[in-house]
């Protein structure tokens, strides 16, 4: 029985929802004001923030480099509207994807060797990557110590992460008690590597990689970190009923004294819901865009663009409702 309301607990963890099927009017982005592109790139785990399946990255190799990764069942086309909107003010953009069942520091690992094949292929001066939900762990992780190849050329580091829940995903708490794998008689751990893959072990509270979340490295800046109170937040409502919460990680959840002790951190208190914080494809991600412009990661618009700006924004989600505000 508790084995059965662990199986069905676990299907809700990271904030997964039913995967988008790649539509390929999704596949190019506006190029906006971006400078323009002197490499061609093919790098594994990276590519343009699309569901094209060509991933090729067309990048100016002396302007800074943001790289943007998704938390679980997303995809690289989850950030393509965040995209467009650095793309309207000149910065460029990565997605790095990664298959979200395997352990989360071999993710790690990928995202650090692929972020360090982008410097050694550029001389980007600066590069930023966001990671959000179960794609916040994998980000910072991979900016800490790991077994890995540094880079000739360093860019300076800037780490921003959203929703992350870097103490632990509490519907997985079951799968944290080590006792209980004797009583089940292995059933315990084959649940919960039947529902979430090789990362369980990883997004316990007990784990090693929630109780040791390492030290970030020297070359990192500054790392913005962003919790969301999501409380009370709808995804999907109709006349006036929630039919879908987006309420995916408590506010404890999110919260490691760990990972905030570090001098660089910062930490910004959002009152927003789990995927109303990044957007989607209708729903723009006002209070991210304002969060990360007052904090210097996305350029902000001169007063004489702000119209352009909105007319932007209502175009890539396809909302009216932002050419009215």
């Amino acid at each position: 029985m508790k084995c059965t309301a662990l199986f069905y607990s676990l299907l809700l963890l990271g904030g997964c929802a039913t995967r988008d099927v790649p539509n390929p009017a999704y596949y190019h982005m506006d190029q906006g004001n971006l400078p323009k592109p002197d490499v061609a790139l093919n790098i594994p785990g990276l590519g343009p923030c699309t569901d094209s399946p060509d991933r090729t990255l067309h990048l100016n190799s002396h302007e800074p480099v943001t790289v943007l990764t998704h938390g679980c069942f997303g995809s690289s086309g989850q950030f393509r509207g965040l995209a467009q909107v650095l793309a309207f003010q000149g910065q460029q953009t990565a997605c790095f994807t990664y298959d979200d069942r395997a352990a989360l520091t071999q993710s790690a690992i990928e995202m650090r060797n692929a972020v360090n094949q982008l410097a050694e292929q550029t001389q980007i001066p600066q590069l930023t990557v966001i990671g959000h939900s179960q794609g916040a762990l994998v980000a910072r992780k991979s900016f800490t110590e790991l077994p890995v190849q540094p880079p000739k050329h360093q860019p300076e580091l800037r780490l921003v992460t959203i929703s992350g829940p870097f103490d632990g995903i509490a519907s997985a708490k079951t799968c944290g008690k080590t006792w209980l794998s004797w009583v089940s008689v292995g059933l315990l751990p084959l649940s919960c590597y039947v529902v979430t893959g090789a990362k369980w072990m990883d997004i316990t509270y007990s784990s090693r990689f929630i109780r040791e979340p390492g030290v970030l490295i020297p070359e990192v800046g500054s790392y913005l970190k962003i919790d969301t109170d999501e409380t009370g937040t709808c995804r999907r409502e109709q006349d006036g009923r929630c039919l879908e919460s987006d309420y995916v990680f408590s506010l404890s959840e999110q919260h490691n004294p760990l990972v905030e002790a570090d001098a660089r951190a910062s930490r910004v208190l959002v009152r927003a819901g789990h995927v109303e914080i990044v957007g989607d494809k209708r729903l723009a991600p006002t209070k991210l865009i304002a969060v990360l412009q007052q904090q210097g990661v996305i350029r902000p618009s001169a007063p004489e663009r702000l119209s352009a700006f909105k007319q932007m924004l209502a175009r890539v989600y396809q909302d009216d409702t932002m050419l009215k505000q």
